[in-house]
């Protein structure tokens, strides 16, 4: 159990169980930020070209460590990127060996560098099998992209069309719905008796599609699956402070460029990485369940995926507003820190 009182709780160091570090100059300056903050993170394949074969996450996790500041103890948990032609035993190989922790399903289209995923879910039914076979969890971008579906519908539409196929098909495959936006996803993942969870990102418990559209367009804002009406902001807040073991932070931390981040078609993406702590307690203690942040942040993810909660803790206080840089700095260019809106009053001692 967290200690707590009204202005200070120590809990588990946290996980993140969905990332993006990307690759080379972007990688070296956004991995310490996650490093110094979380014991593990789920990292994401969607690399160019991604990352499908147990050798190339391998070489991904050794470039990744390689910007780990030292004594910090993080441990990046590596994906492959499912496709059409994986092969299964390669996949199986490398999650015995530890390589691997899950296999991530983009629909093809539905994200940043996605192009390399799945269209026909039969040619993948074999490796799906083996999955389920072994417990090695699937990890889904939950939307469909047929262009005749409205963007807010994708992740609804999915779940009729895709996942509830899937999990008939083959109902002992472990799978992570990730980030989801959705009542309809909330409601769909506590329907489910068995095998089946989601992650939540912080910038979708606290922004709404109005955040993004209203007064003029908030490019930082602009994420995918893109934020929804607020009615499925309050369902993704119940089910974080609700201590369901099925909902787990994957904070989906993107960075993007700000010249990246505001061409006409510009990338979708908040980078939330180093101010998730404090948004998150601001989030649980006005909702009155900051008792609920260690499940969410520390206990629940590891649980699903068969680890131990972190030894380490951590400790946030409350007092008076901490400030975190508008941007940092790559070599690439300036990558913009997600704003919440409000002021924050919690942070990490």
């Amino acid at each position: 159990m967290p200690k707590e009182s009204p202005d200070r709780i120590t809990i588990r160091r946290p996980d993140d169980w969905h990332l993006h570090l990307r690759d080379g100059d972007m990688m070296a300056a956004v991995t310490p930020e996650t490093a110094t903050r979380f014991g593990r993170a789920i990292v994401m394949p969607n690399l160019v070209p991604p990352v499908v074969t147990g050798a190339q996450a391998a070489a991904y996790r050794d470039r990744i460590m390689a910007h780990v500041p030292e004594g910090s103890g993080f441990r990046p948990l590596m994906t492959c990127y499912l496709t059409e032609d994986t092969d299964p035993e390669d996949l199986a190989r490398a999650y015995a060996d530890g390589i691997i922790t899950a296999v991530k399903l983009y629909p093809a289209g539905a994200t940043t560098n996605s192009a390399s995923g799945v269209k026909d879910f039969d040619k993948v039914r074999p490796v799906l099998e083996r999955m389920a076979e072994i417990g090695l969890p699937l990890c889904v971008h939950g939307e469909v992209t047929d262009p005749s579906v409205d963007i807010f519908d994708r992740e609804a539409v999915f779940i009729d069309r895709v996942l509830k196929p899937i999990r008939k098909k083959t109902p002992d495959l472990r799978i992570v719905m990730e980030h989801v936006t959705t009542e309809n996803a909330v409601d769909y993942v506590r329907d489910s008796r068995a095998n089946l969870a989601a992650t939540i990102t912080t910038h979708h418990l606290i922004i709404n599609r109005n955040h993004i559209l209203s007064g003029g367009i908030k490019p930082h804002y602009y994420c995918l699956p893109v934020a929804k009406r607020e009615k499925h902001r309050i369902a993704l807040v119940a089910a974080a402070i609700s201590g369901d073991k099925r909902f787990f932070l994957g904070t989906d931390s993107a960075p993007h460029t700000d010249a990246n981040k505001l061409l006409p078609c510009g990338c979708a993406g908040c980078f939330t990485a180093i101010n998730t702590m404090s948004c998150l307690a601001e989030v649980f203690d006005a909702a009155g369940a900051m008792h609920q942040l260690e499940n969410f942040t520390s206990l629940a993810g590891a649980r699903y995926y068969g680890l131990e909660p972190n030894e380490e803790t951590i400790t946030l206080v409350k007092g008076e507003p901490v400030t975190y840089p508008a941007r940092i700095d790559t070599a690439e260019g300036p990558v913009t820190v997600f704003d919440p809106g409000f002021p924050l009053h919690w942070r990490v001692e």
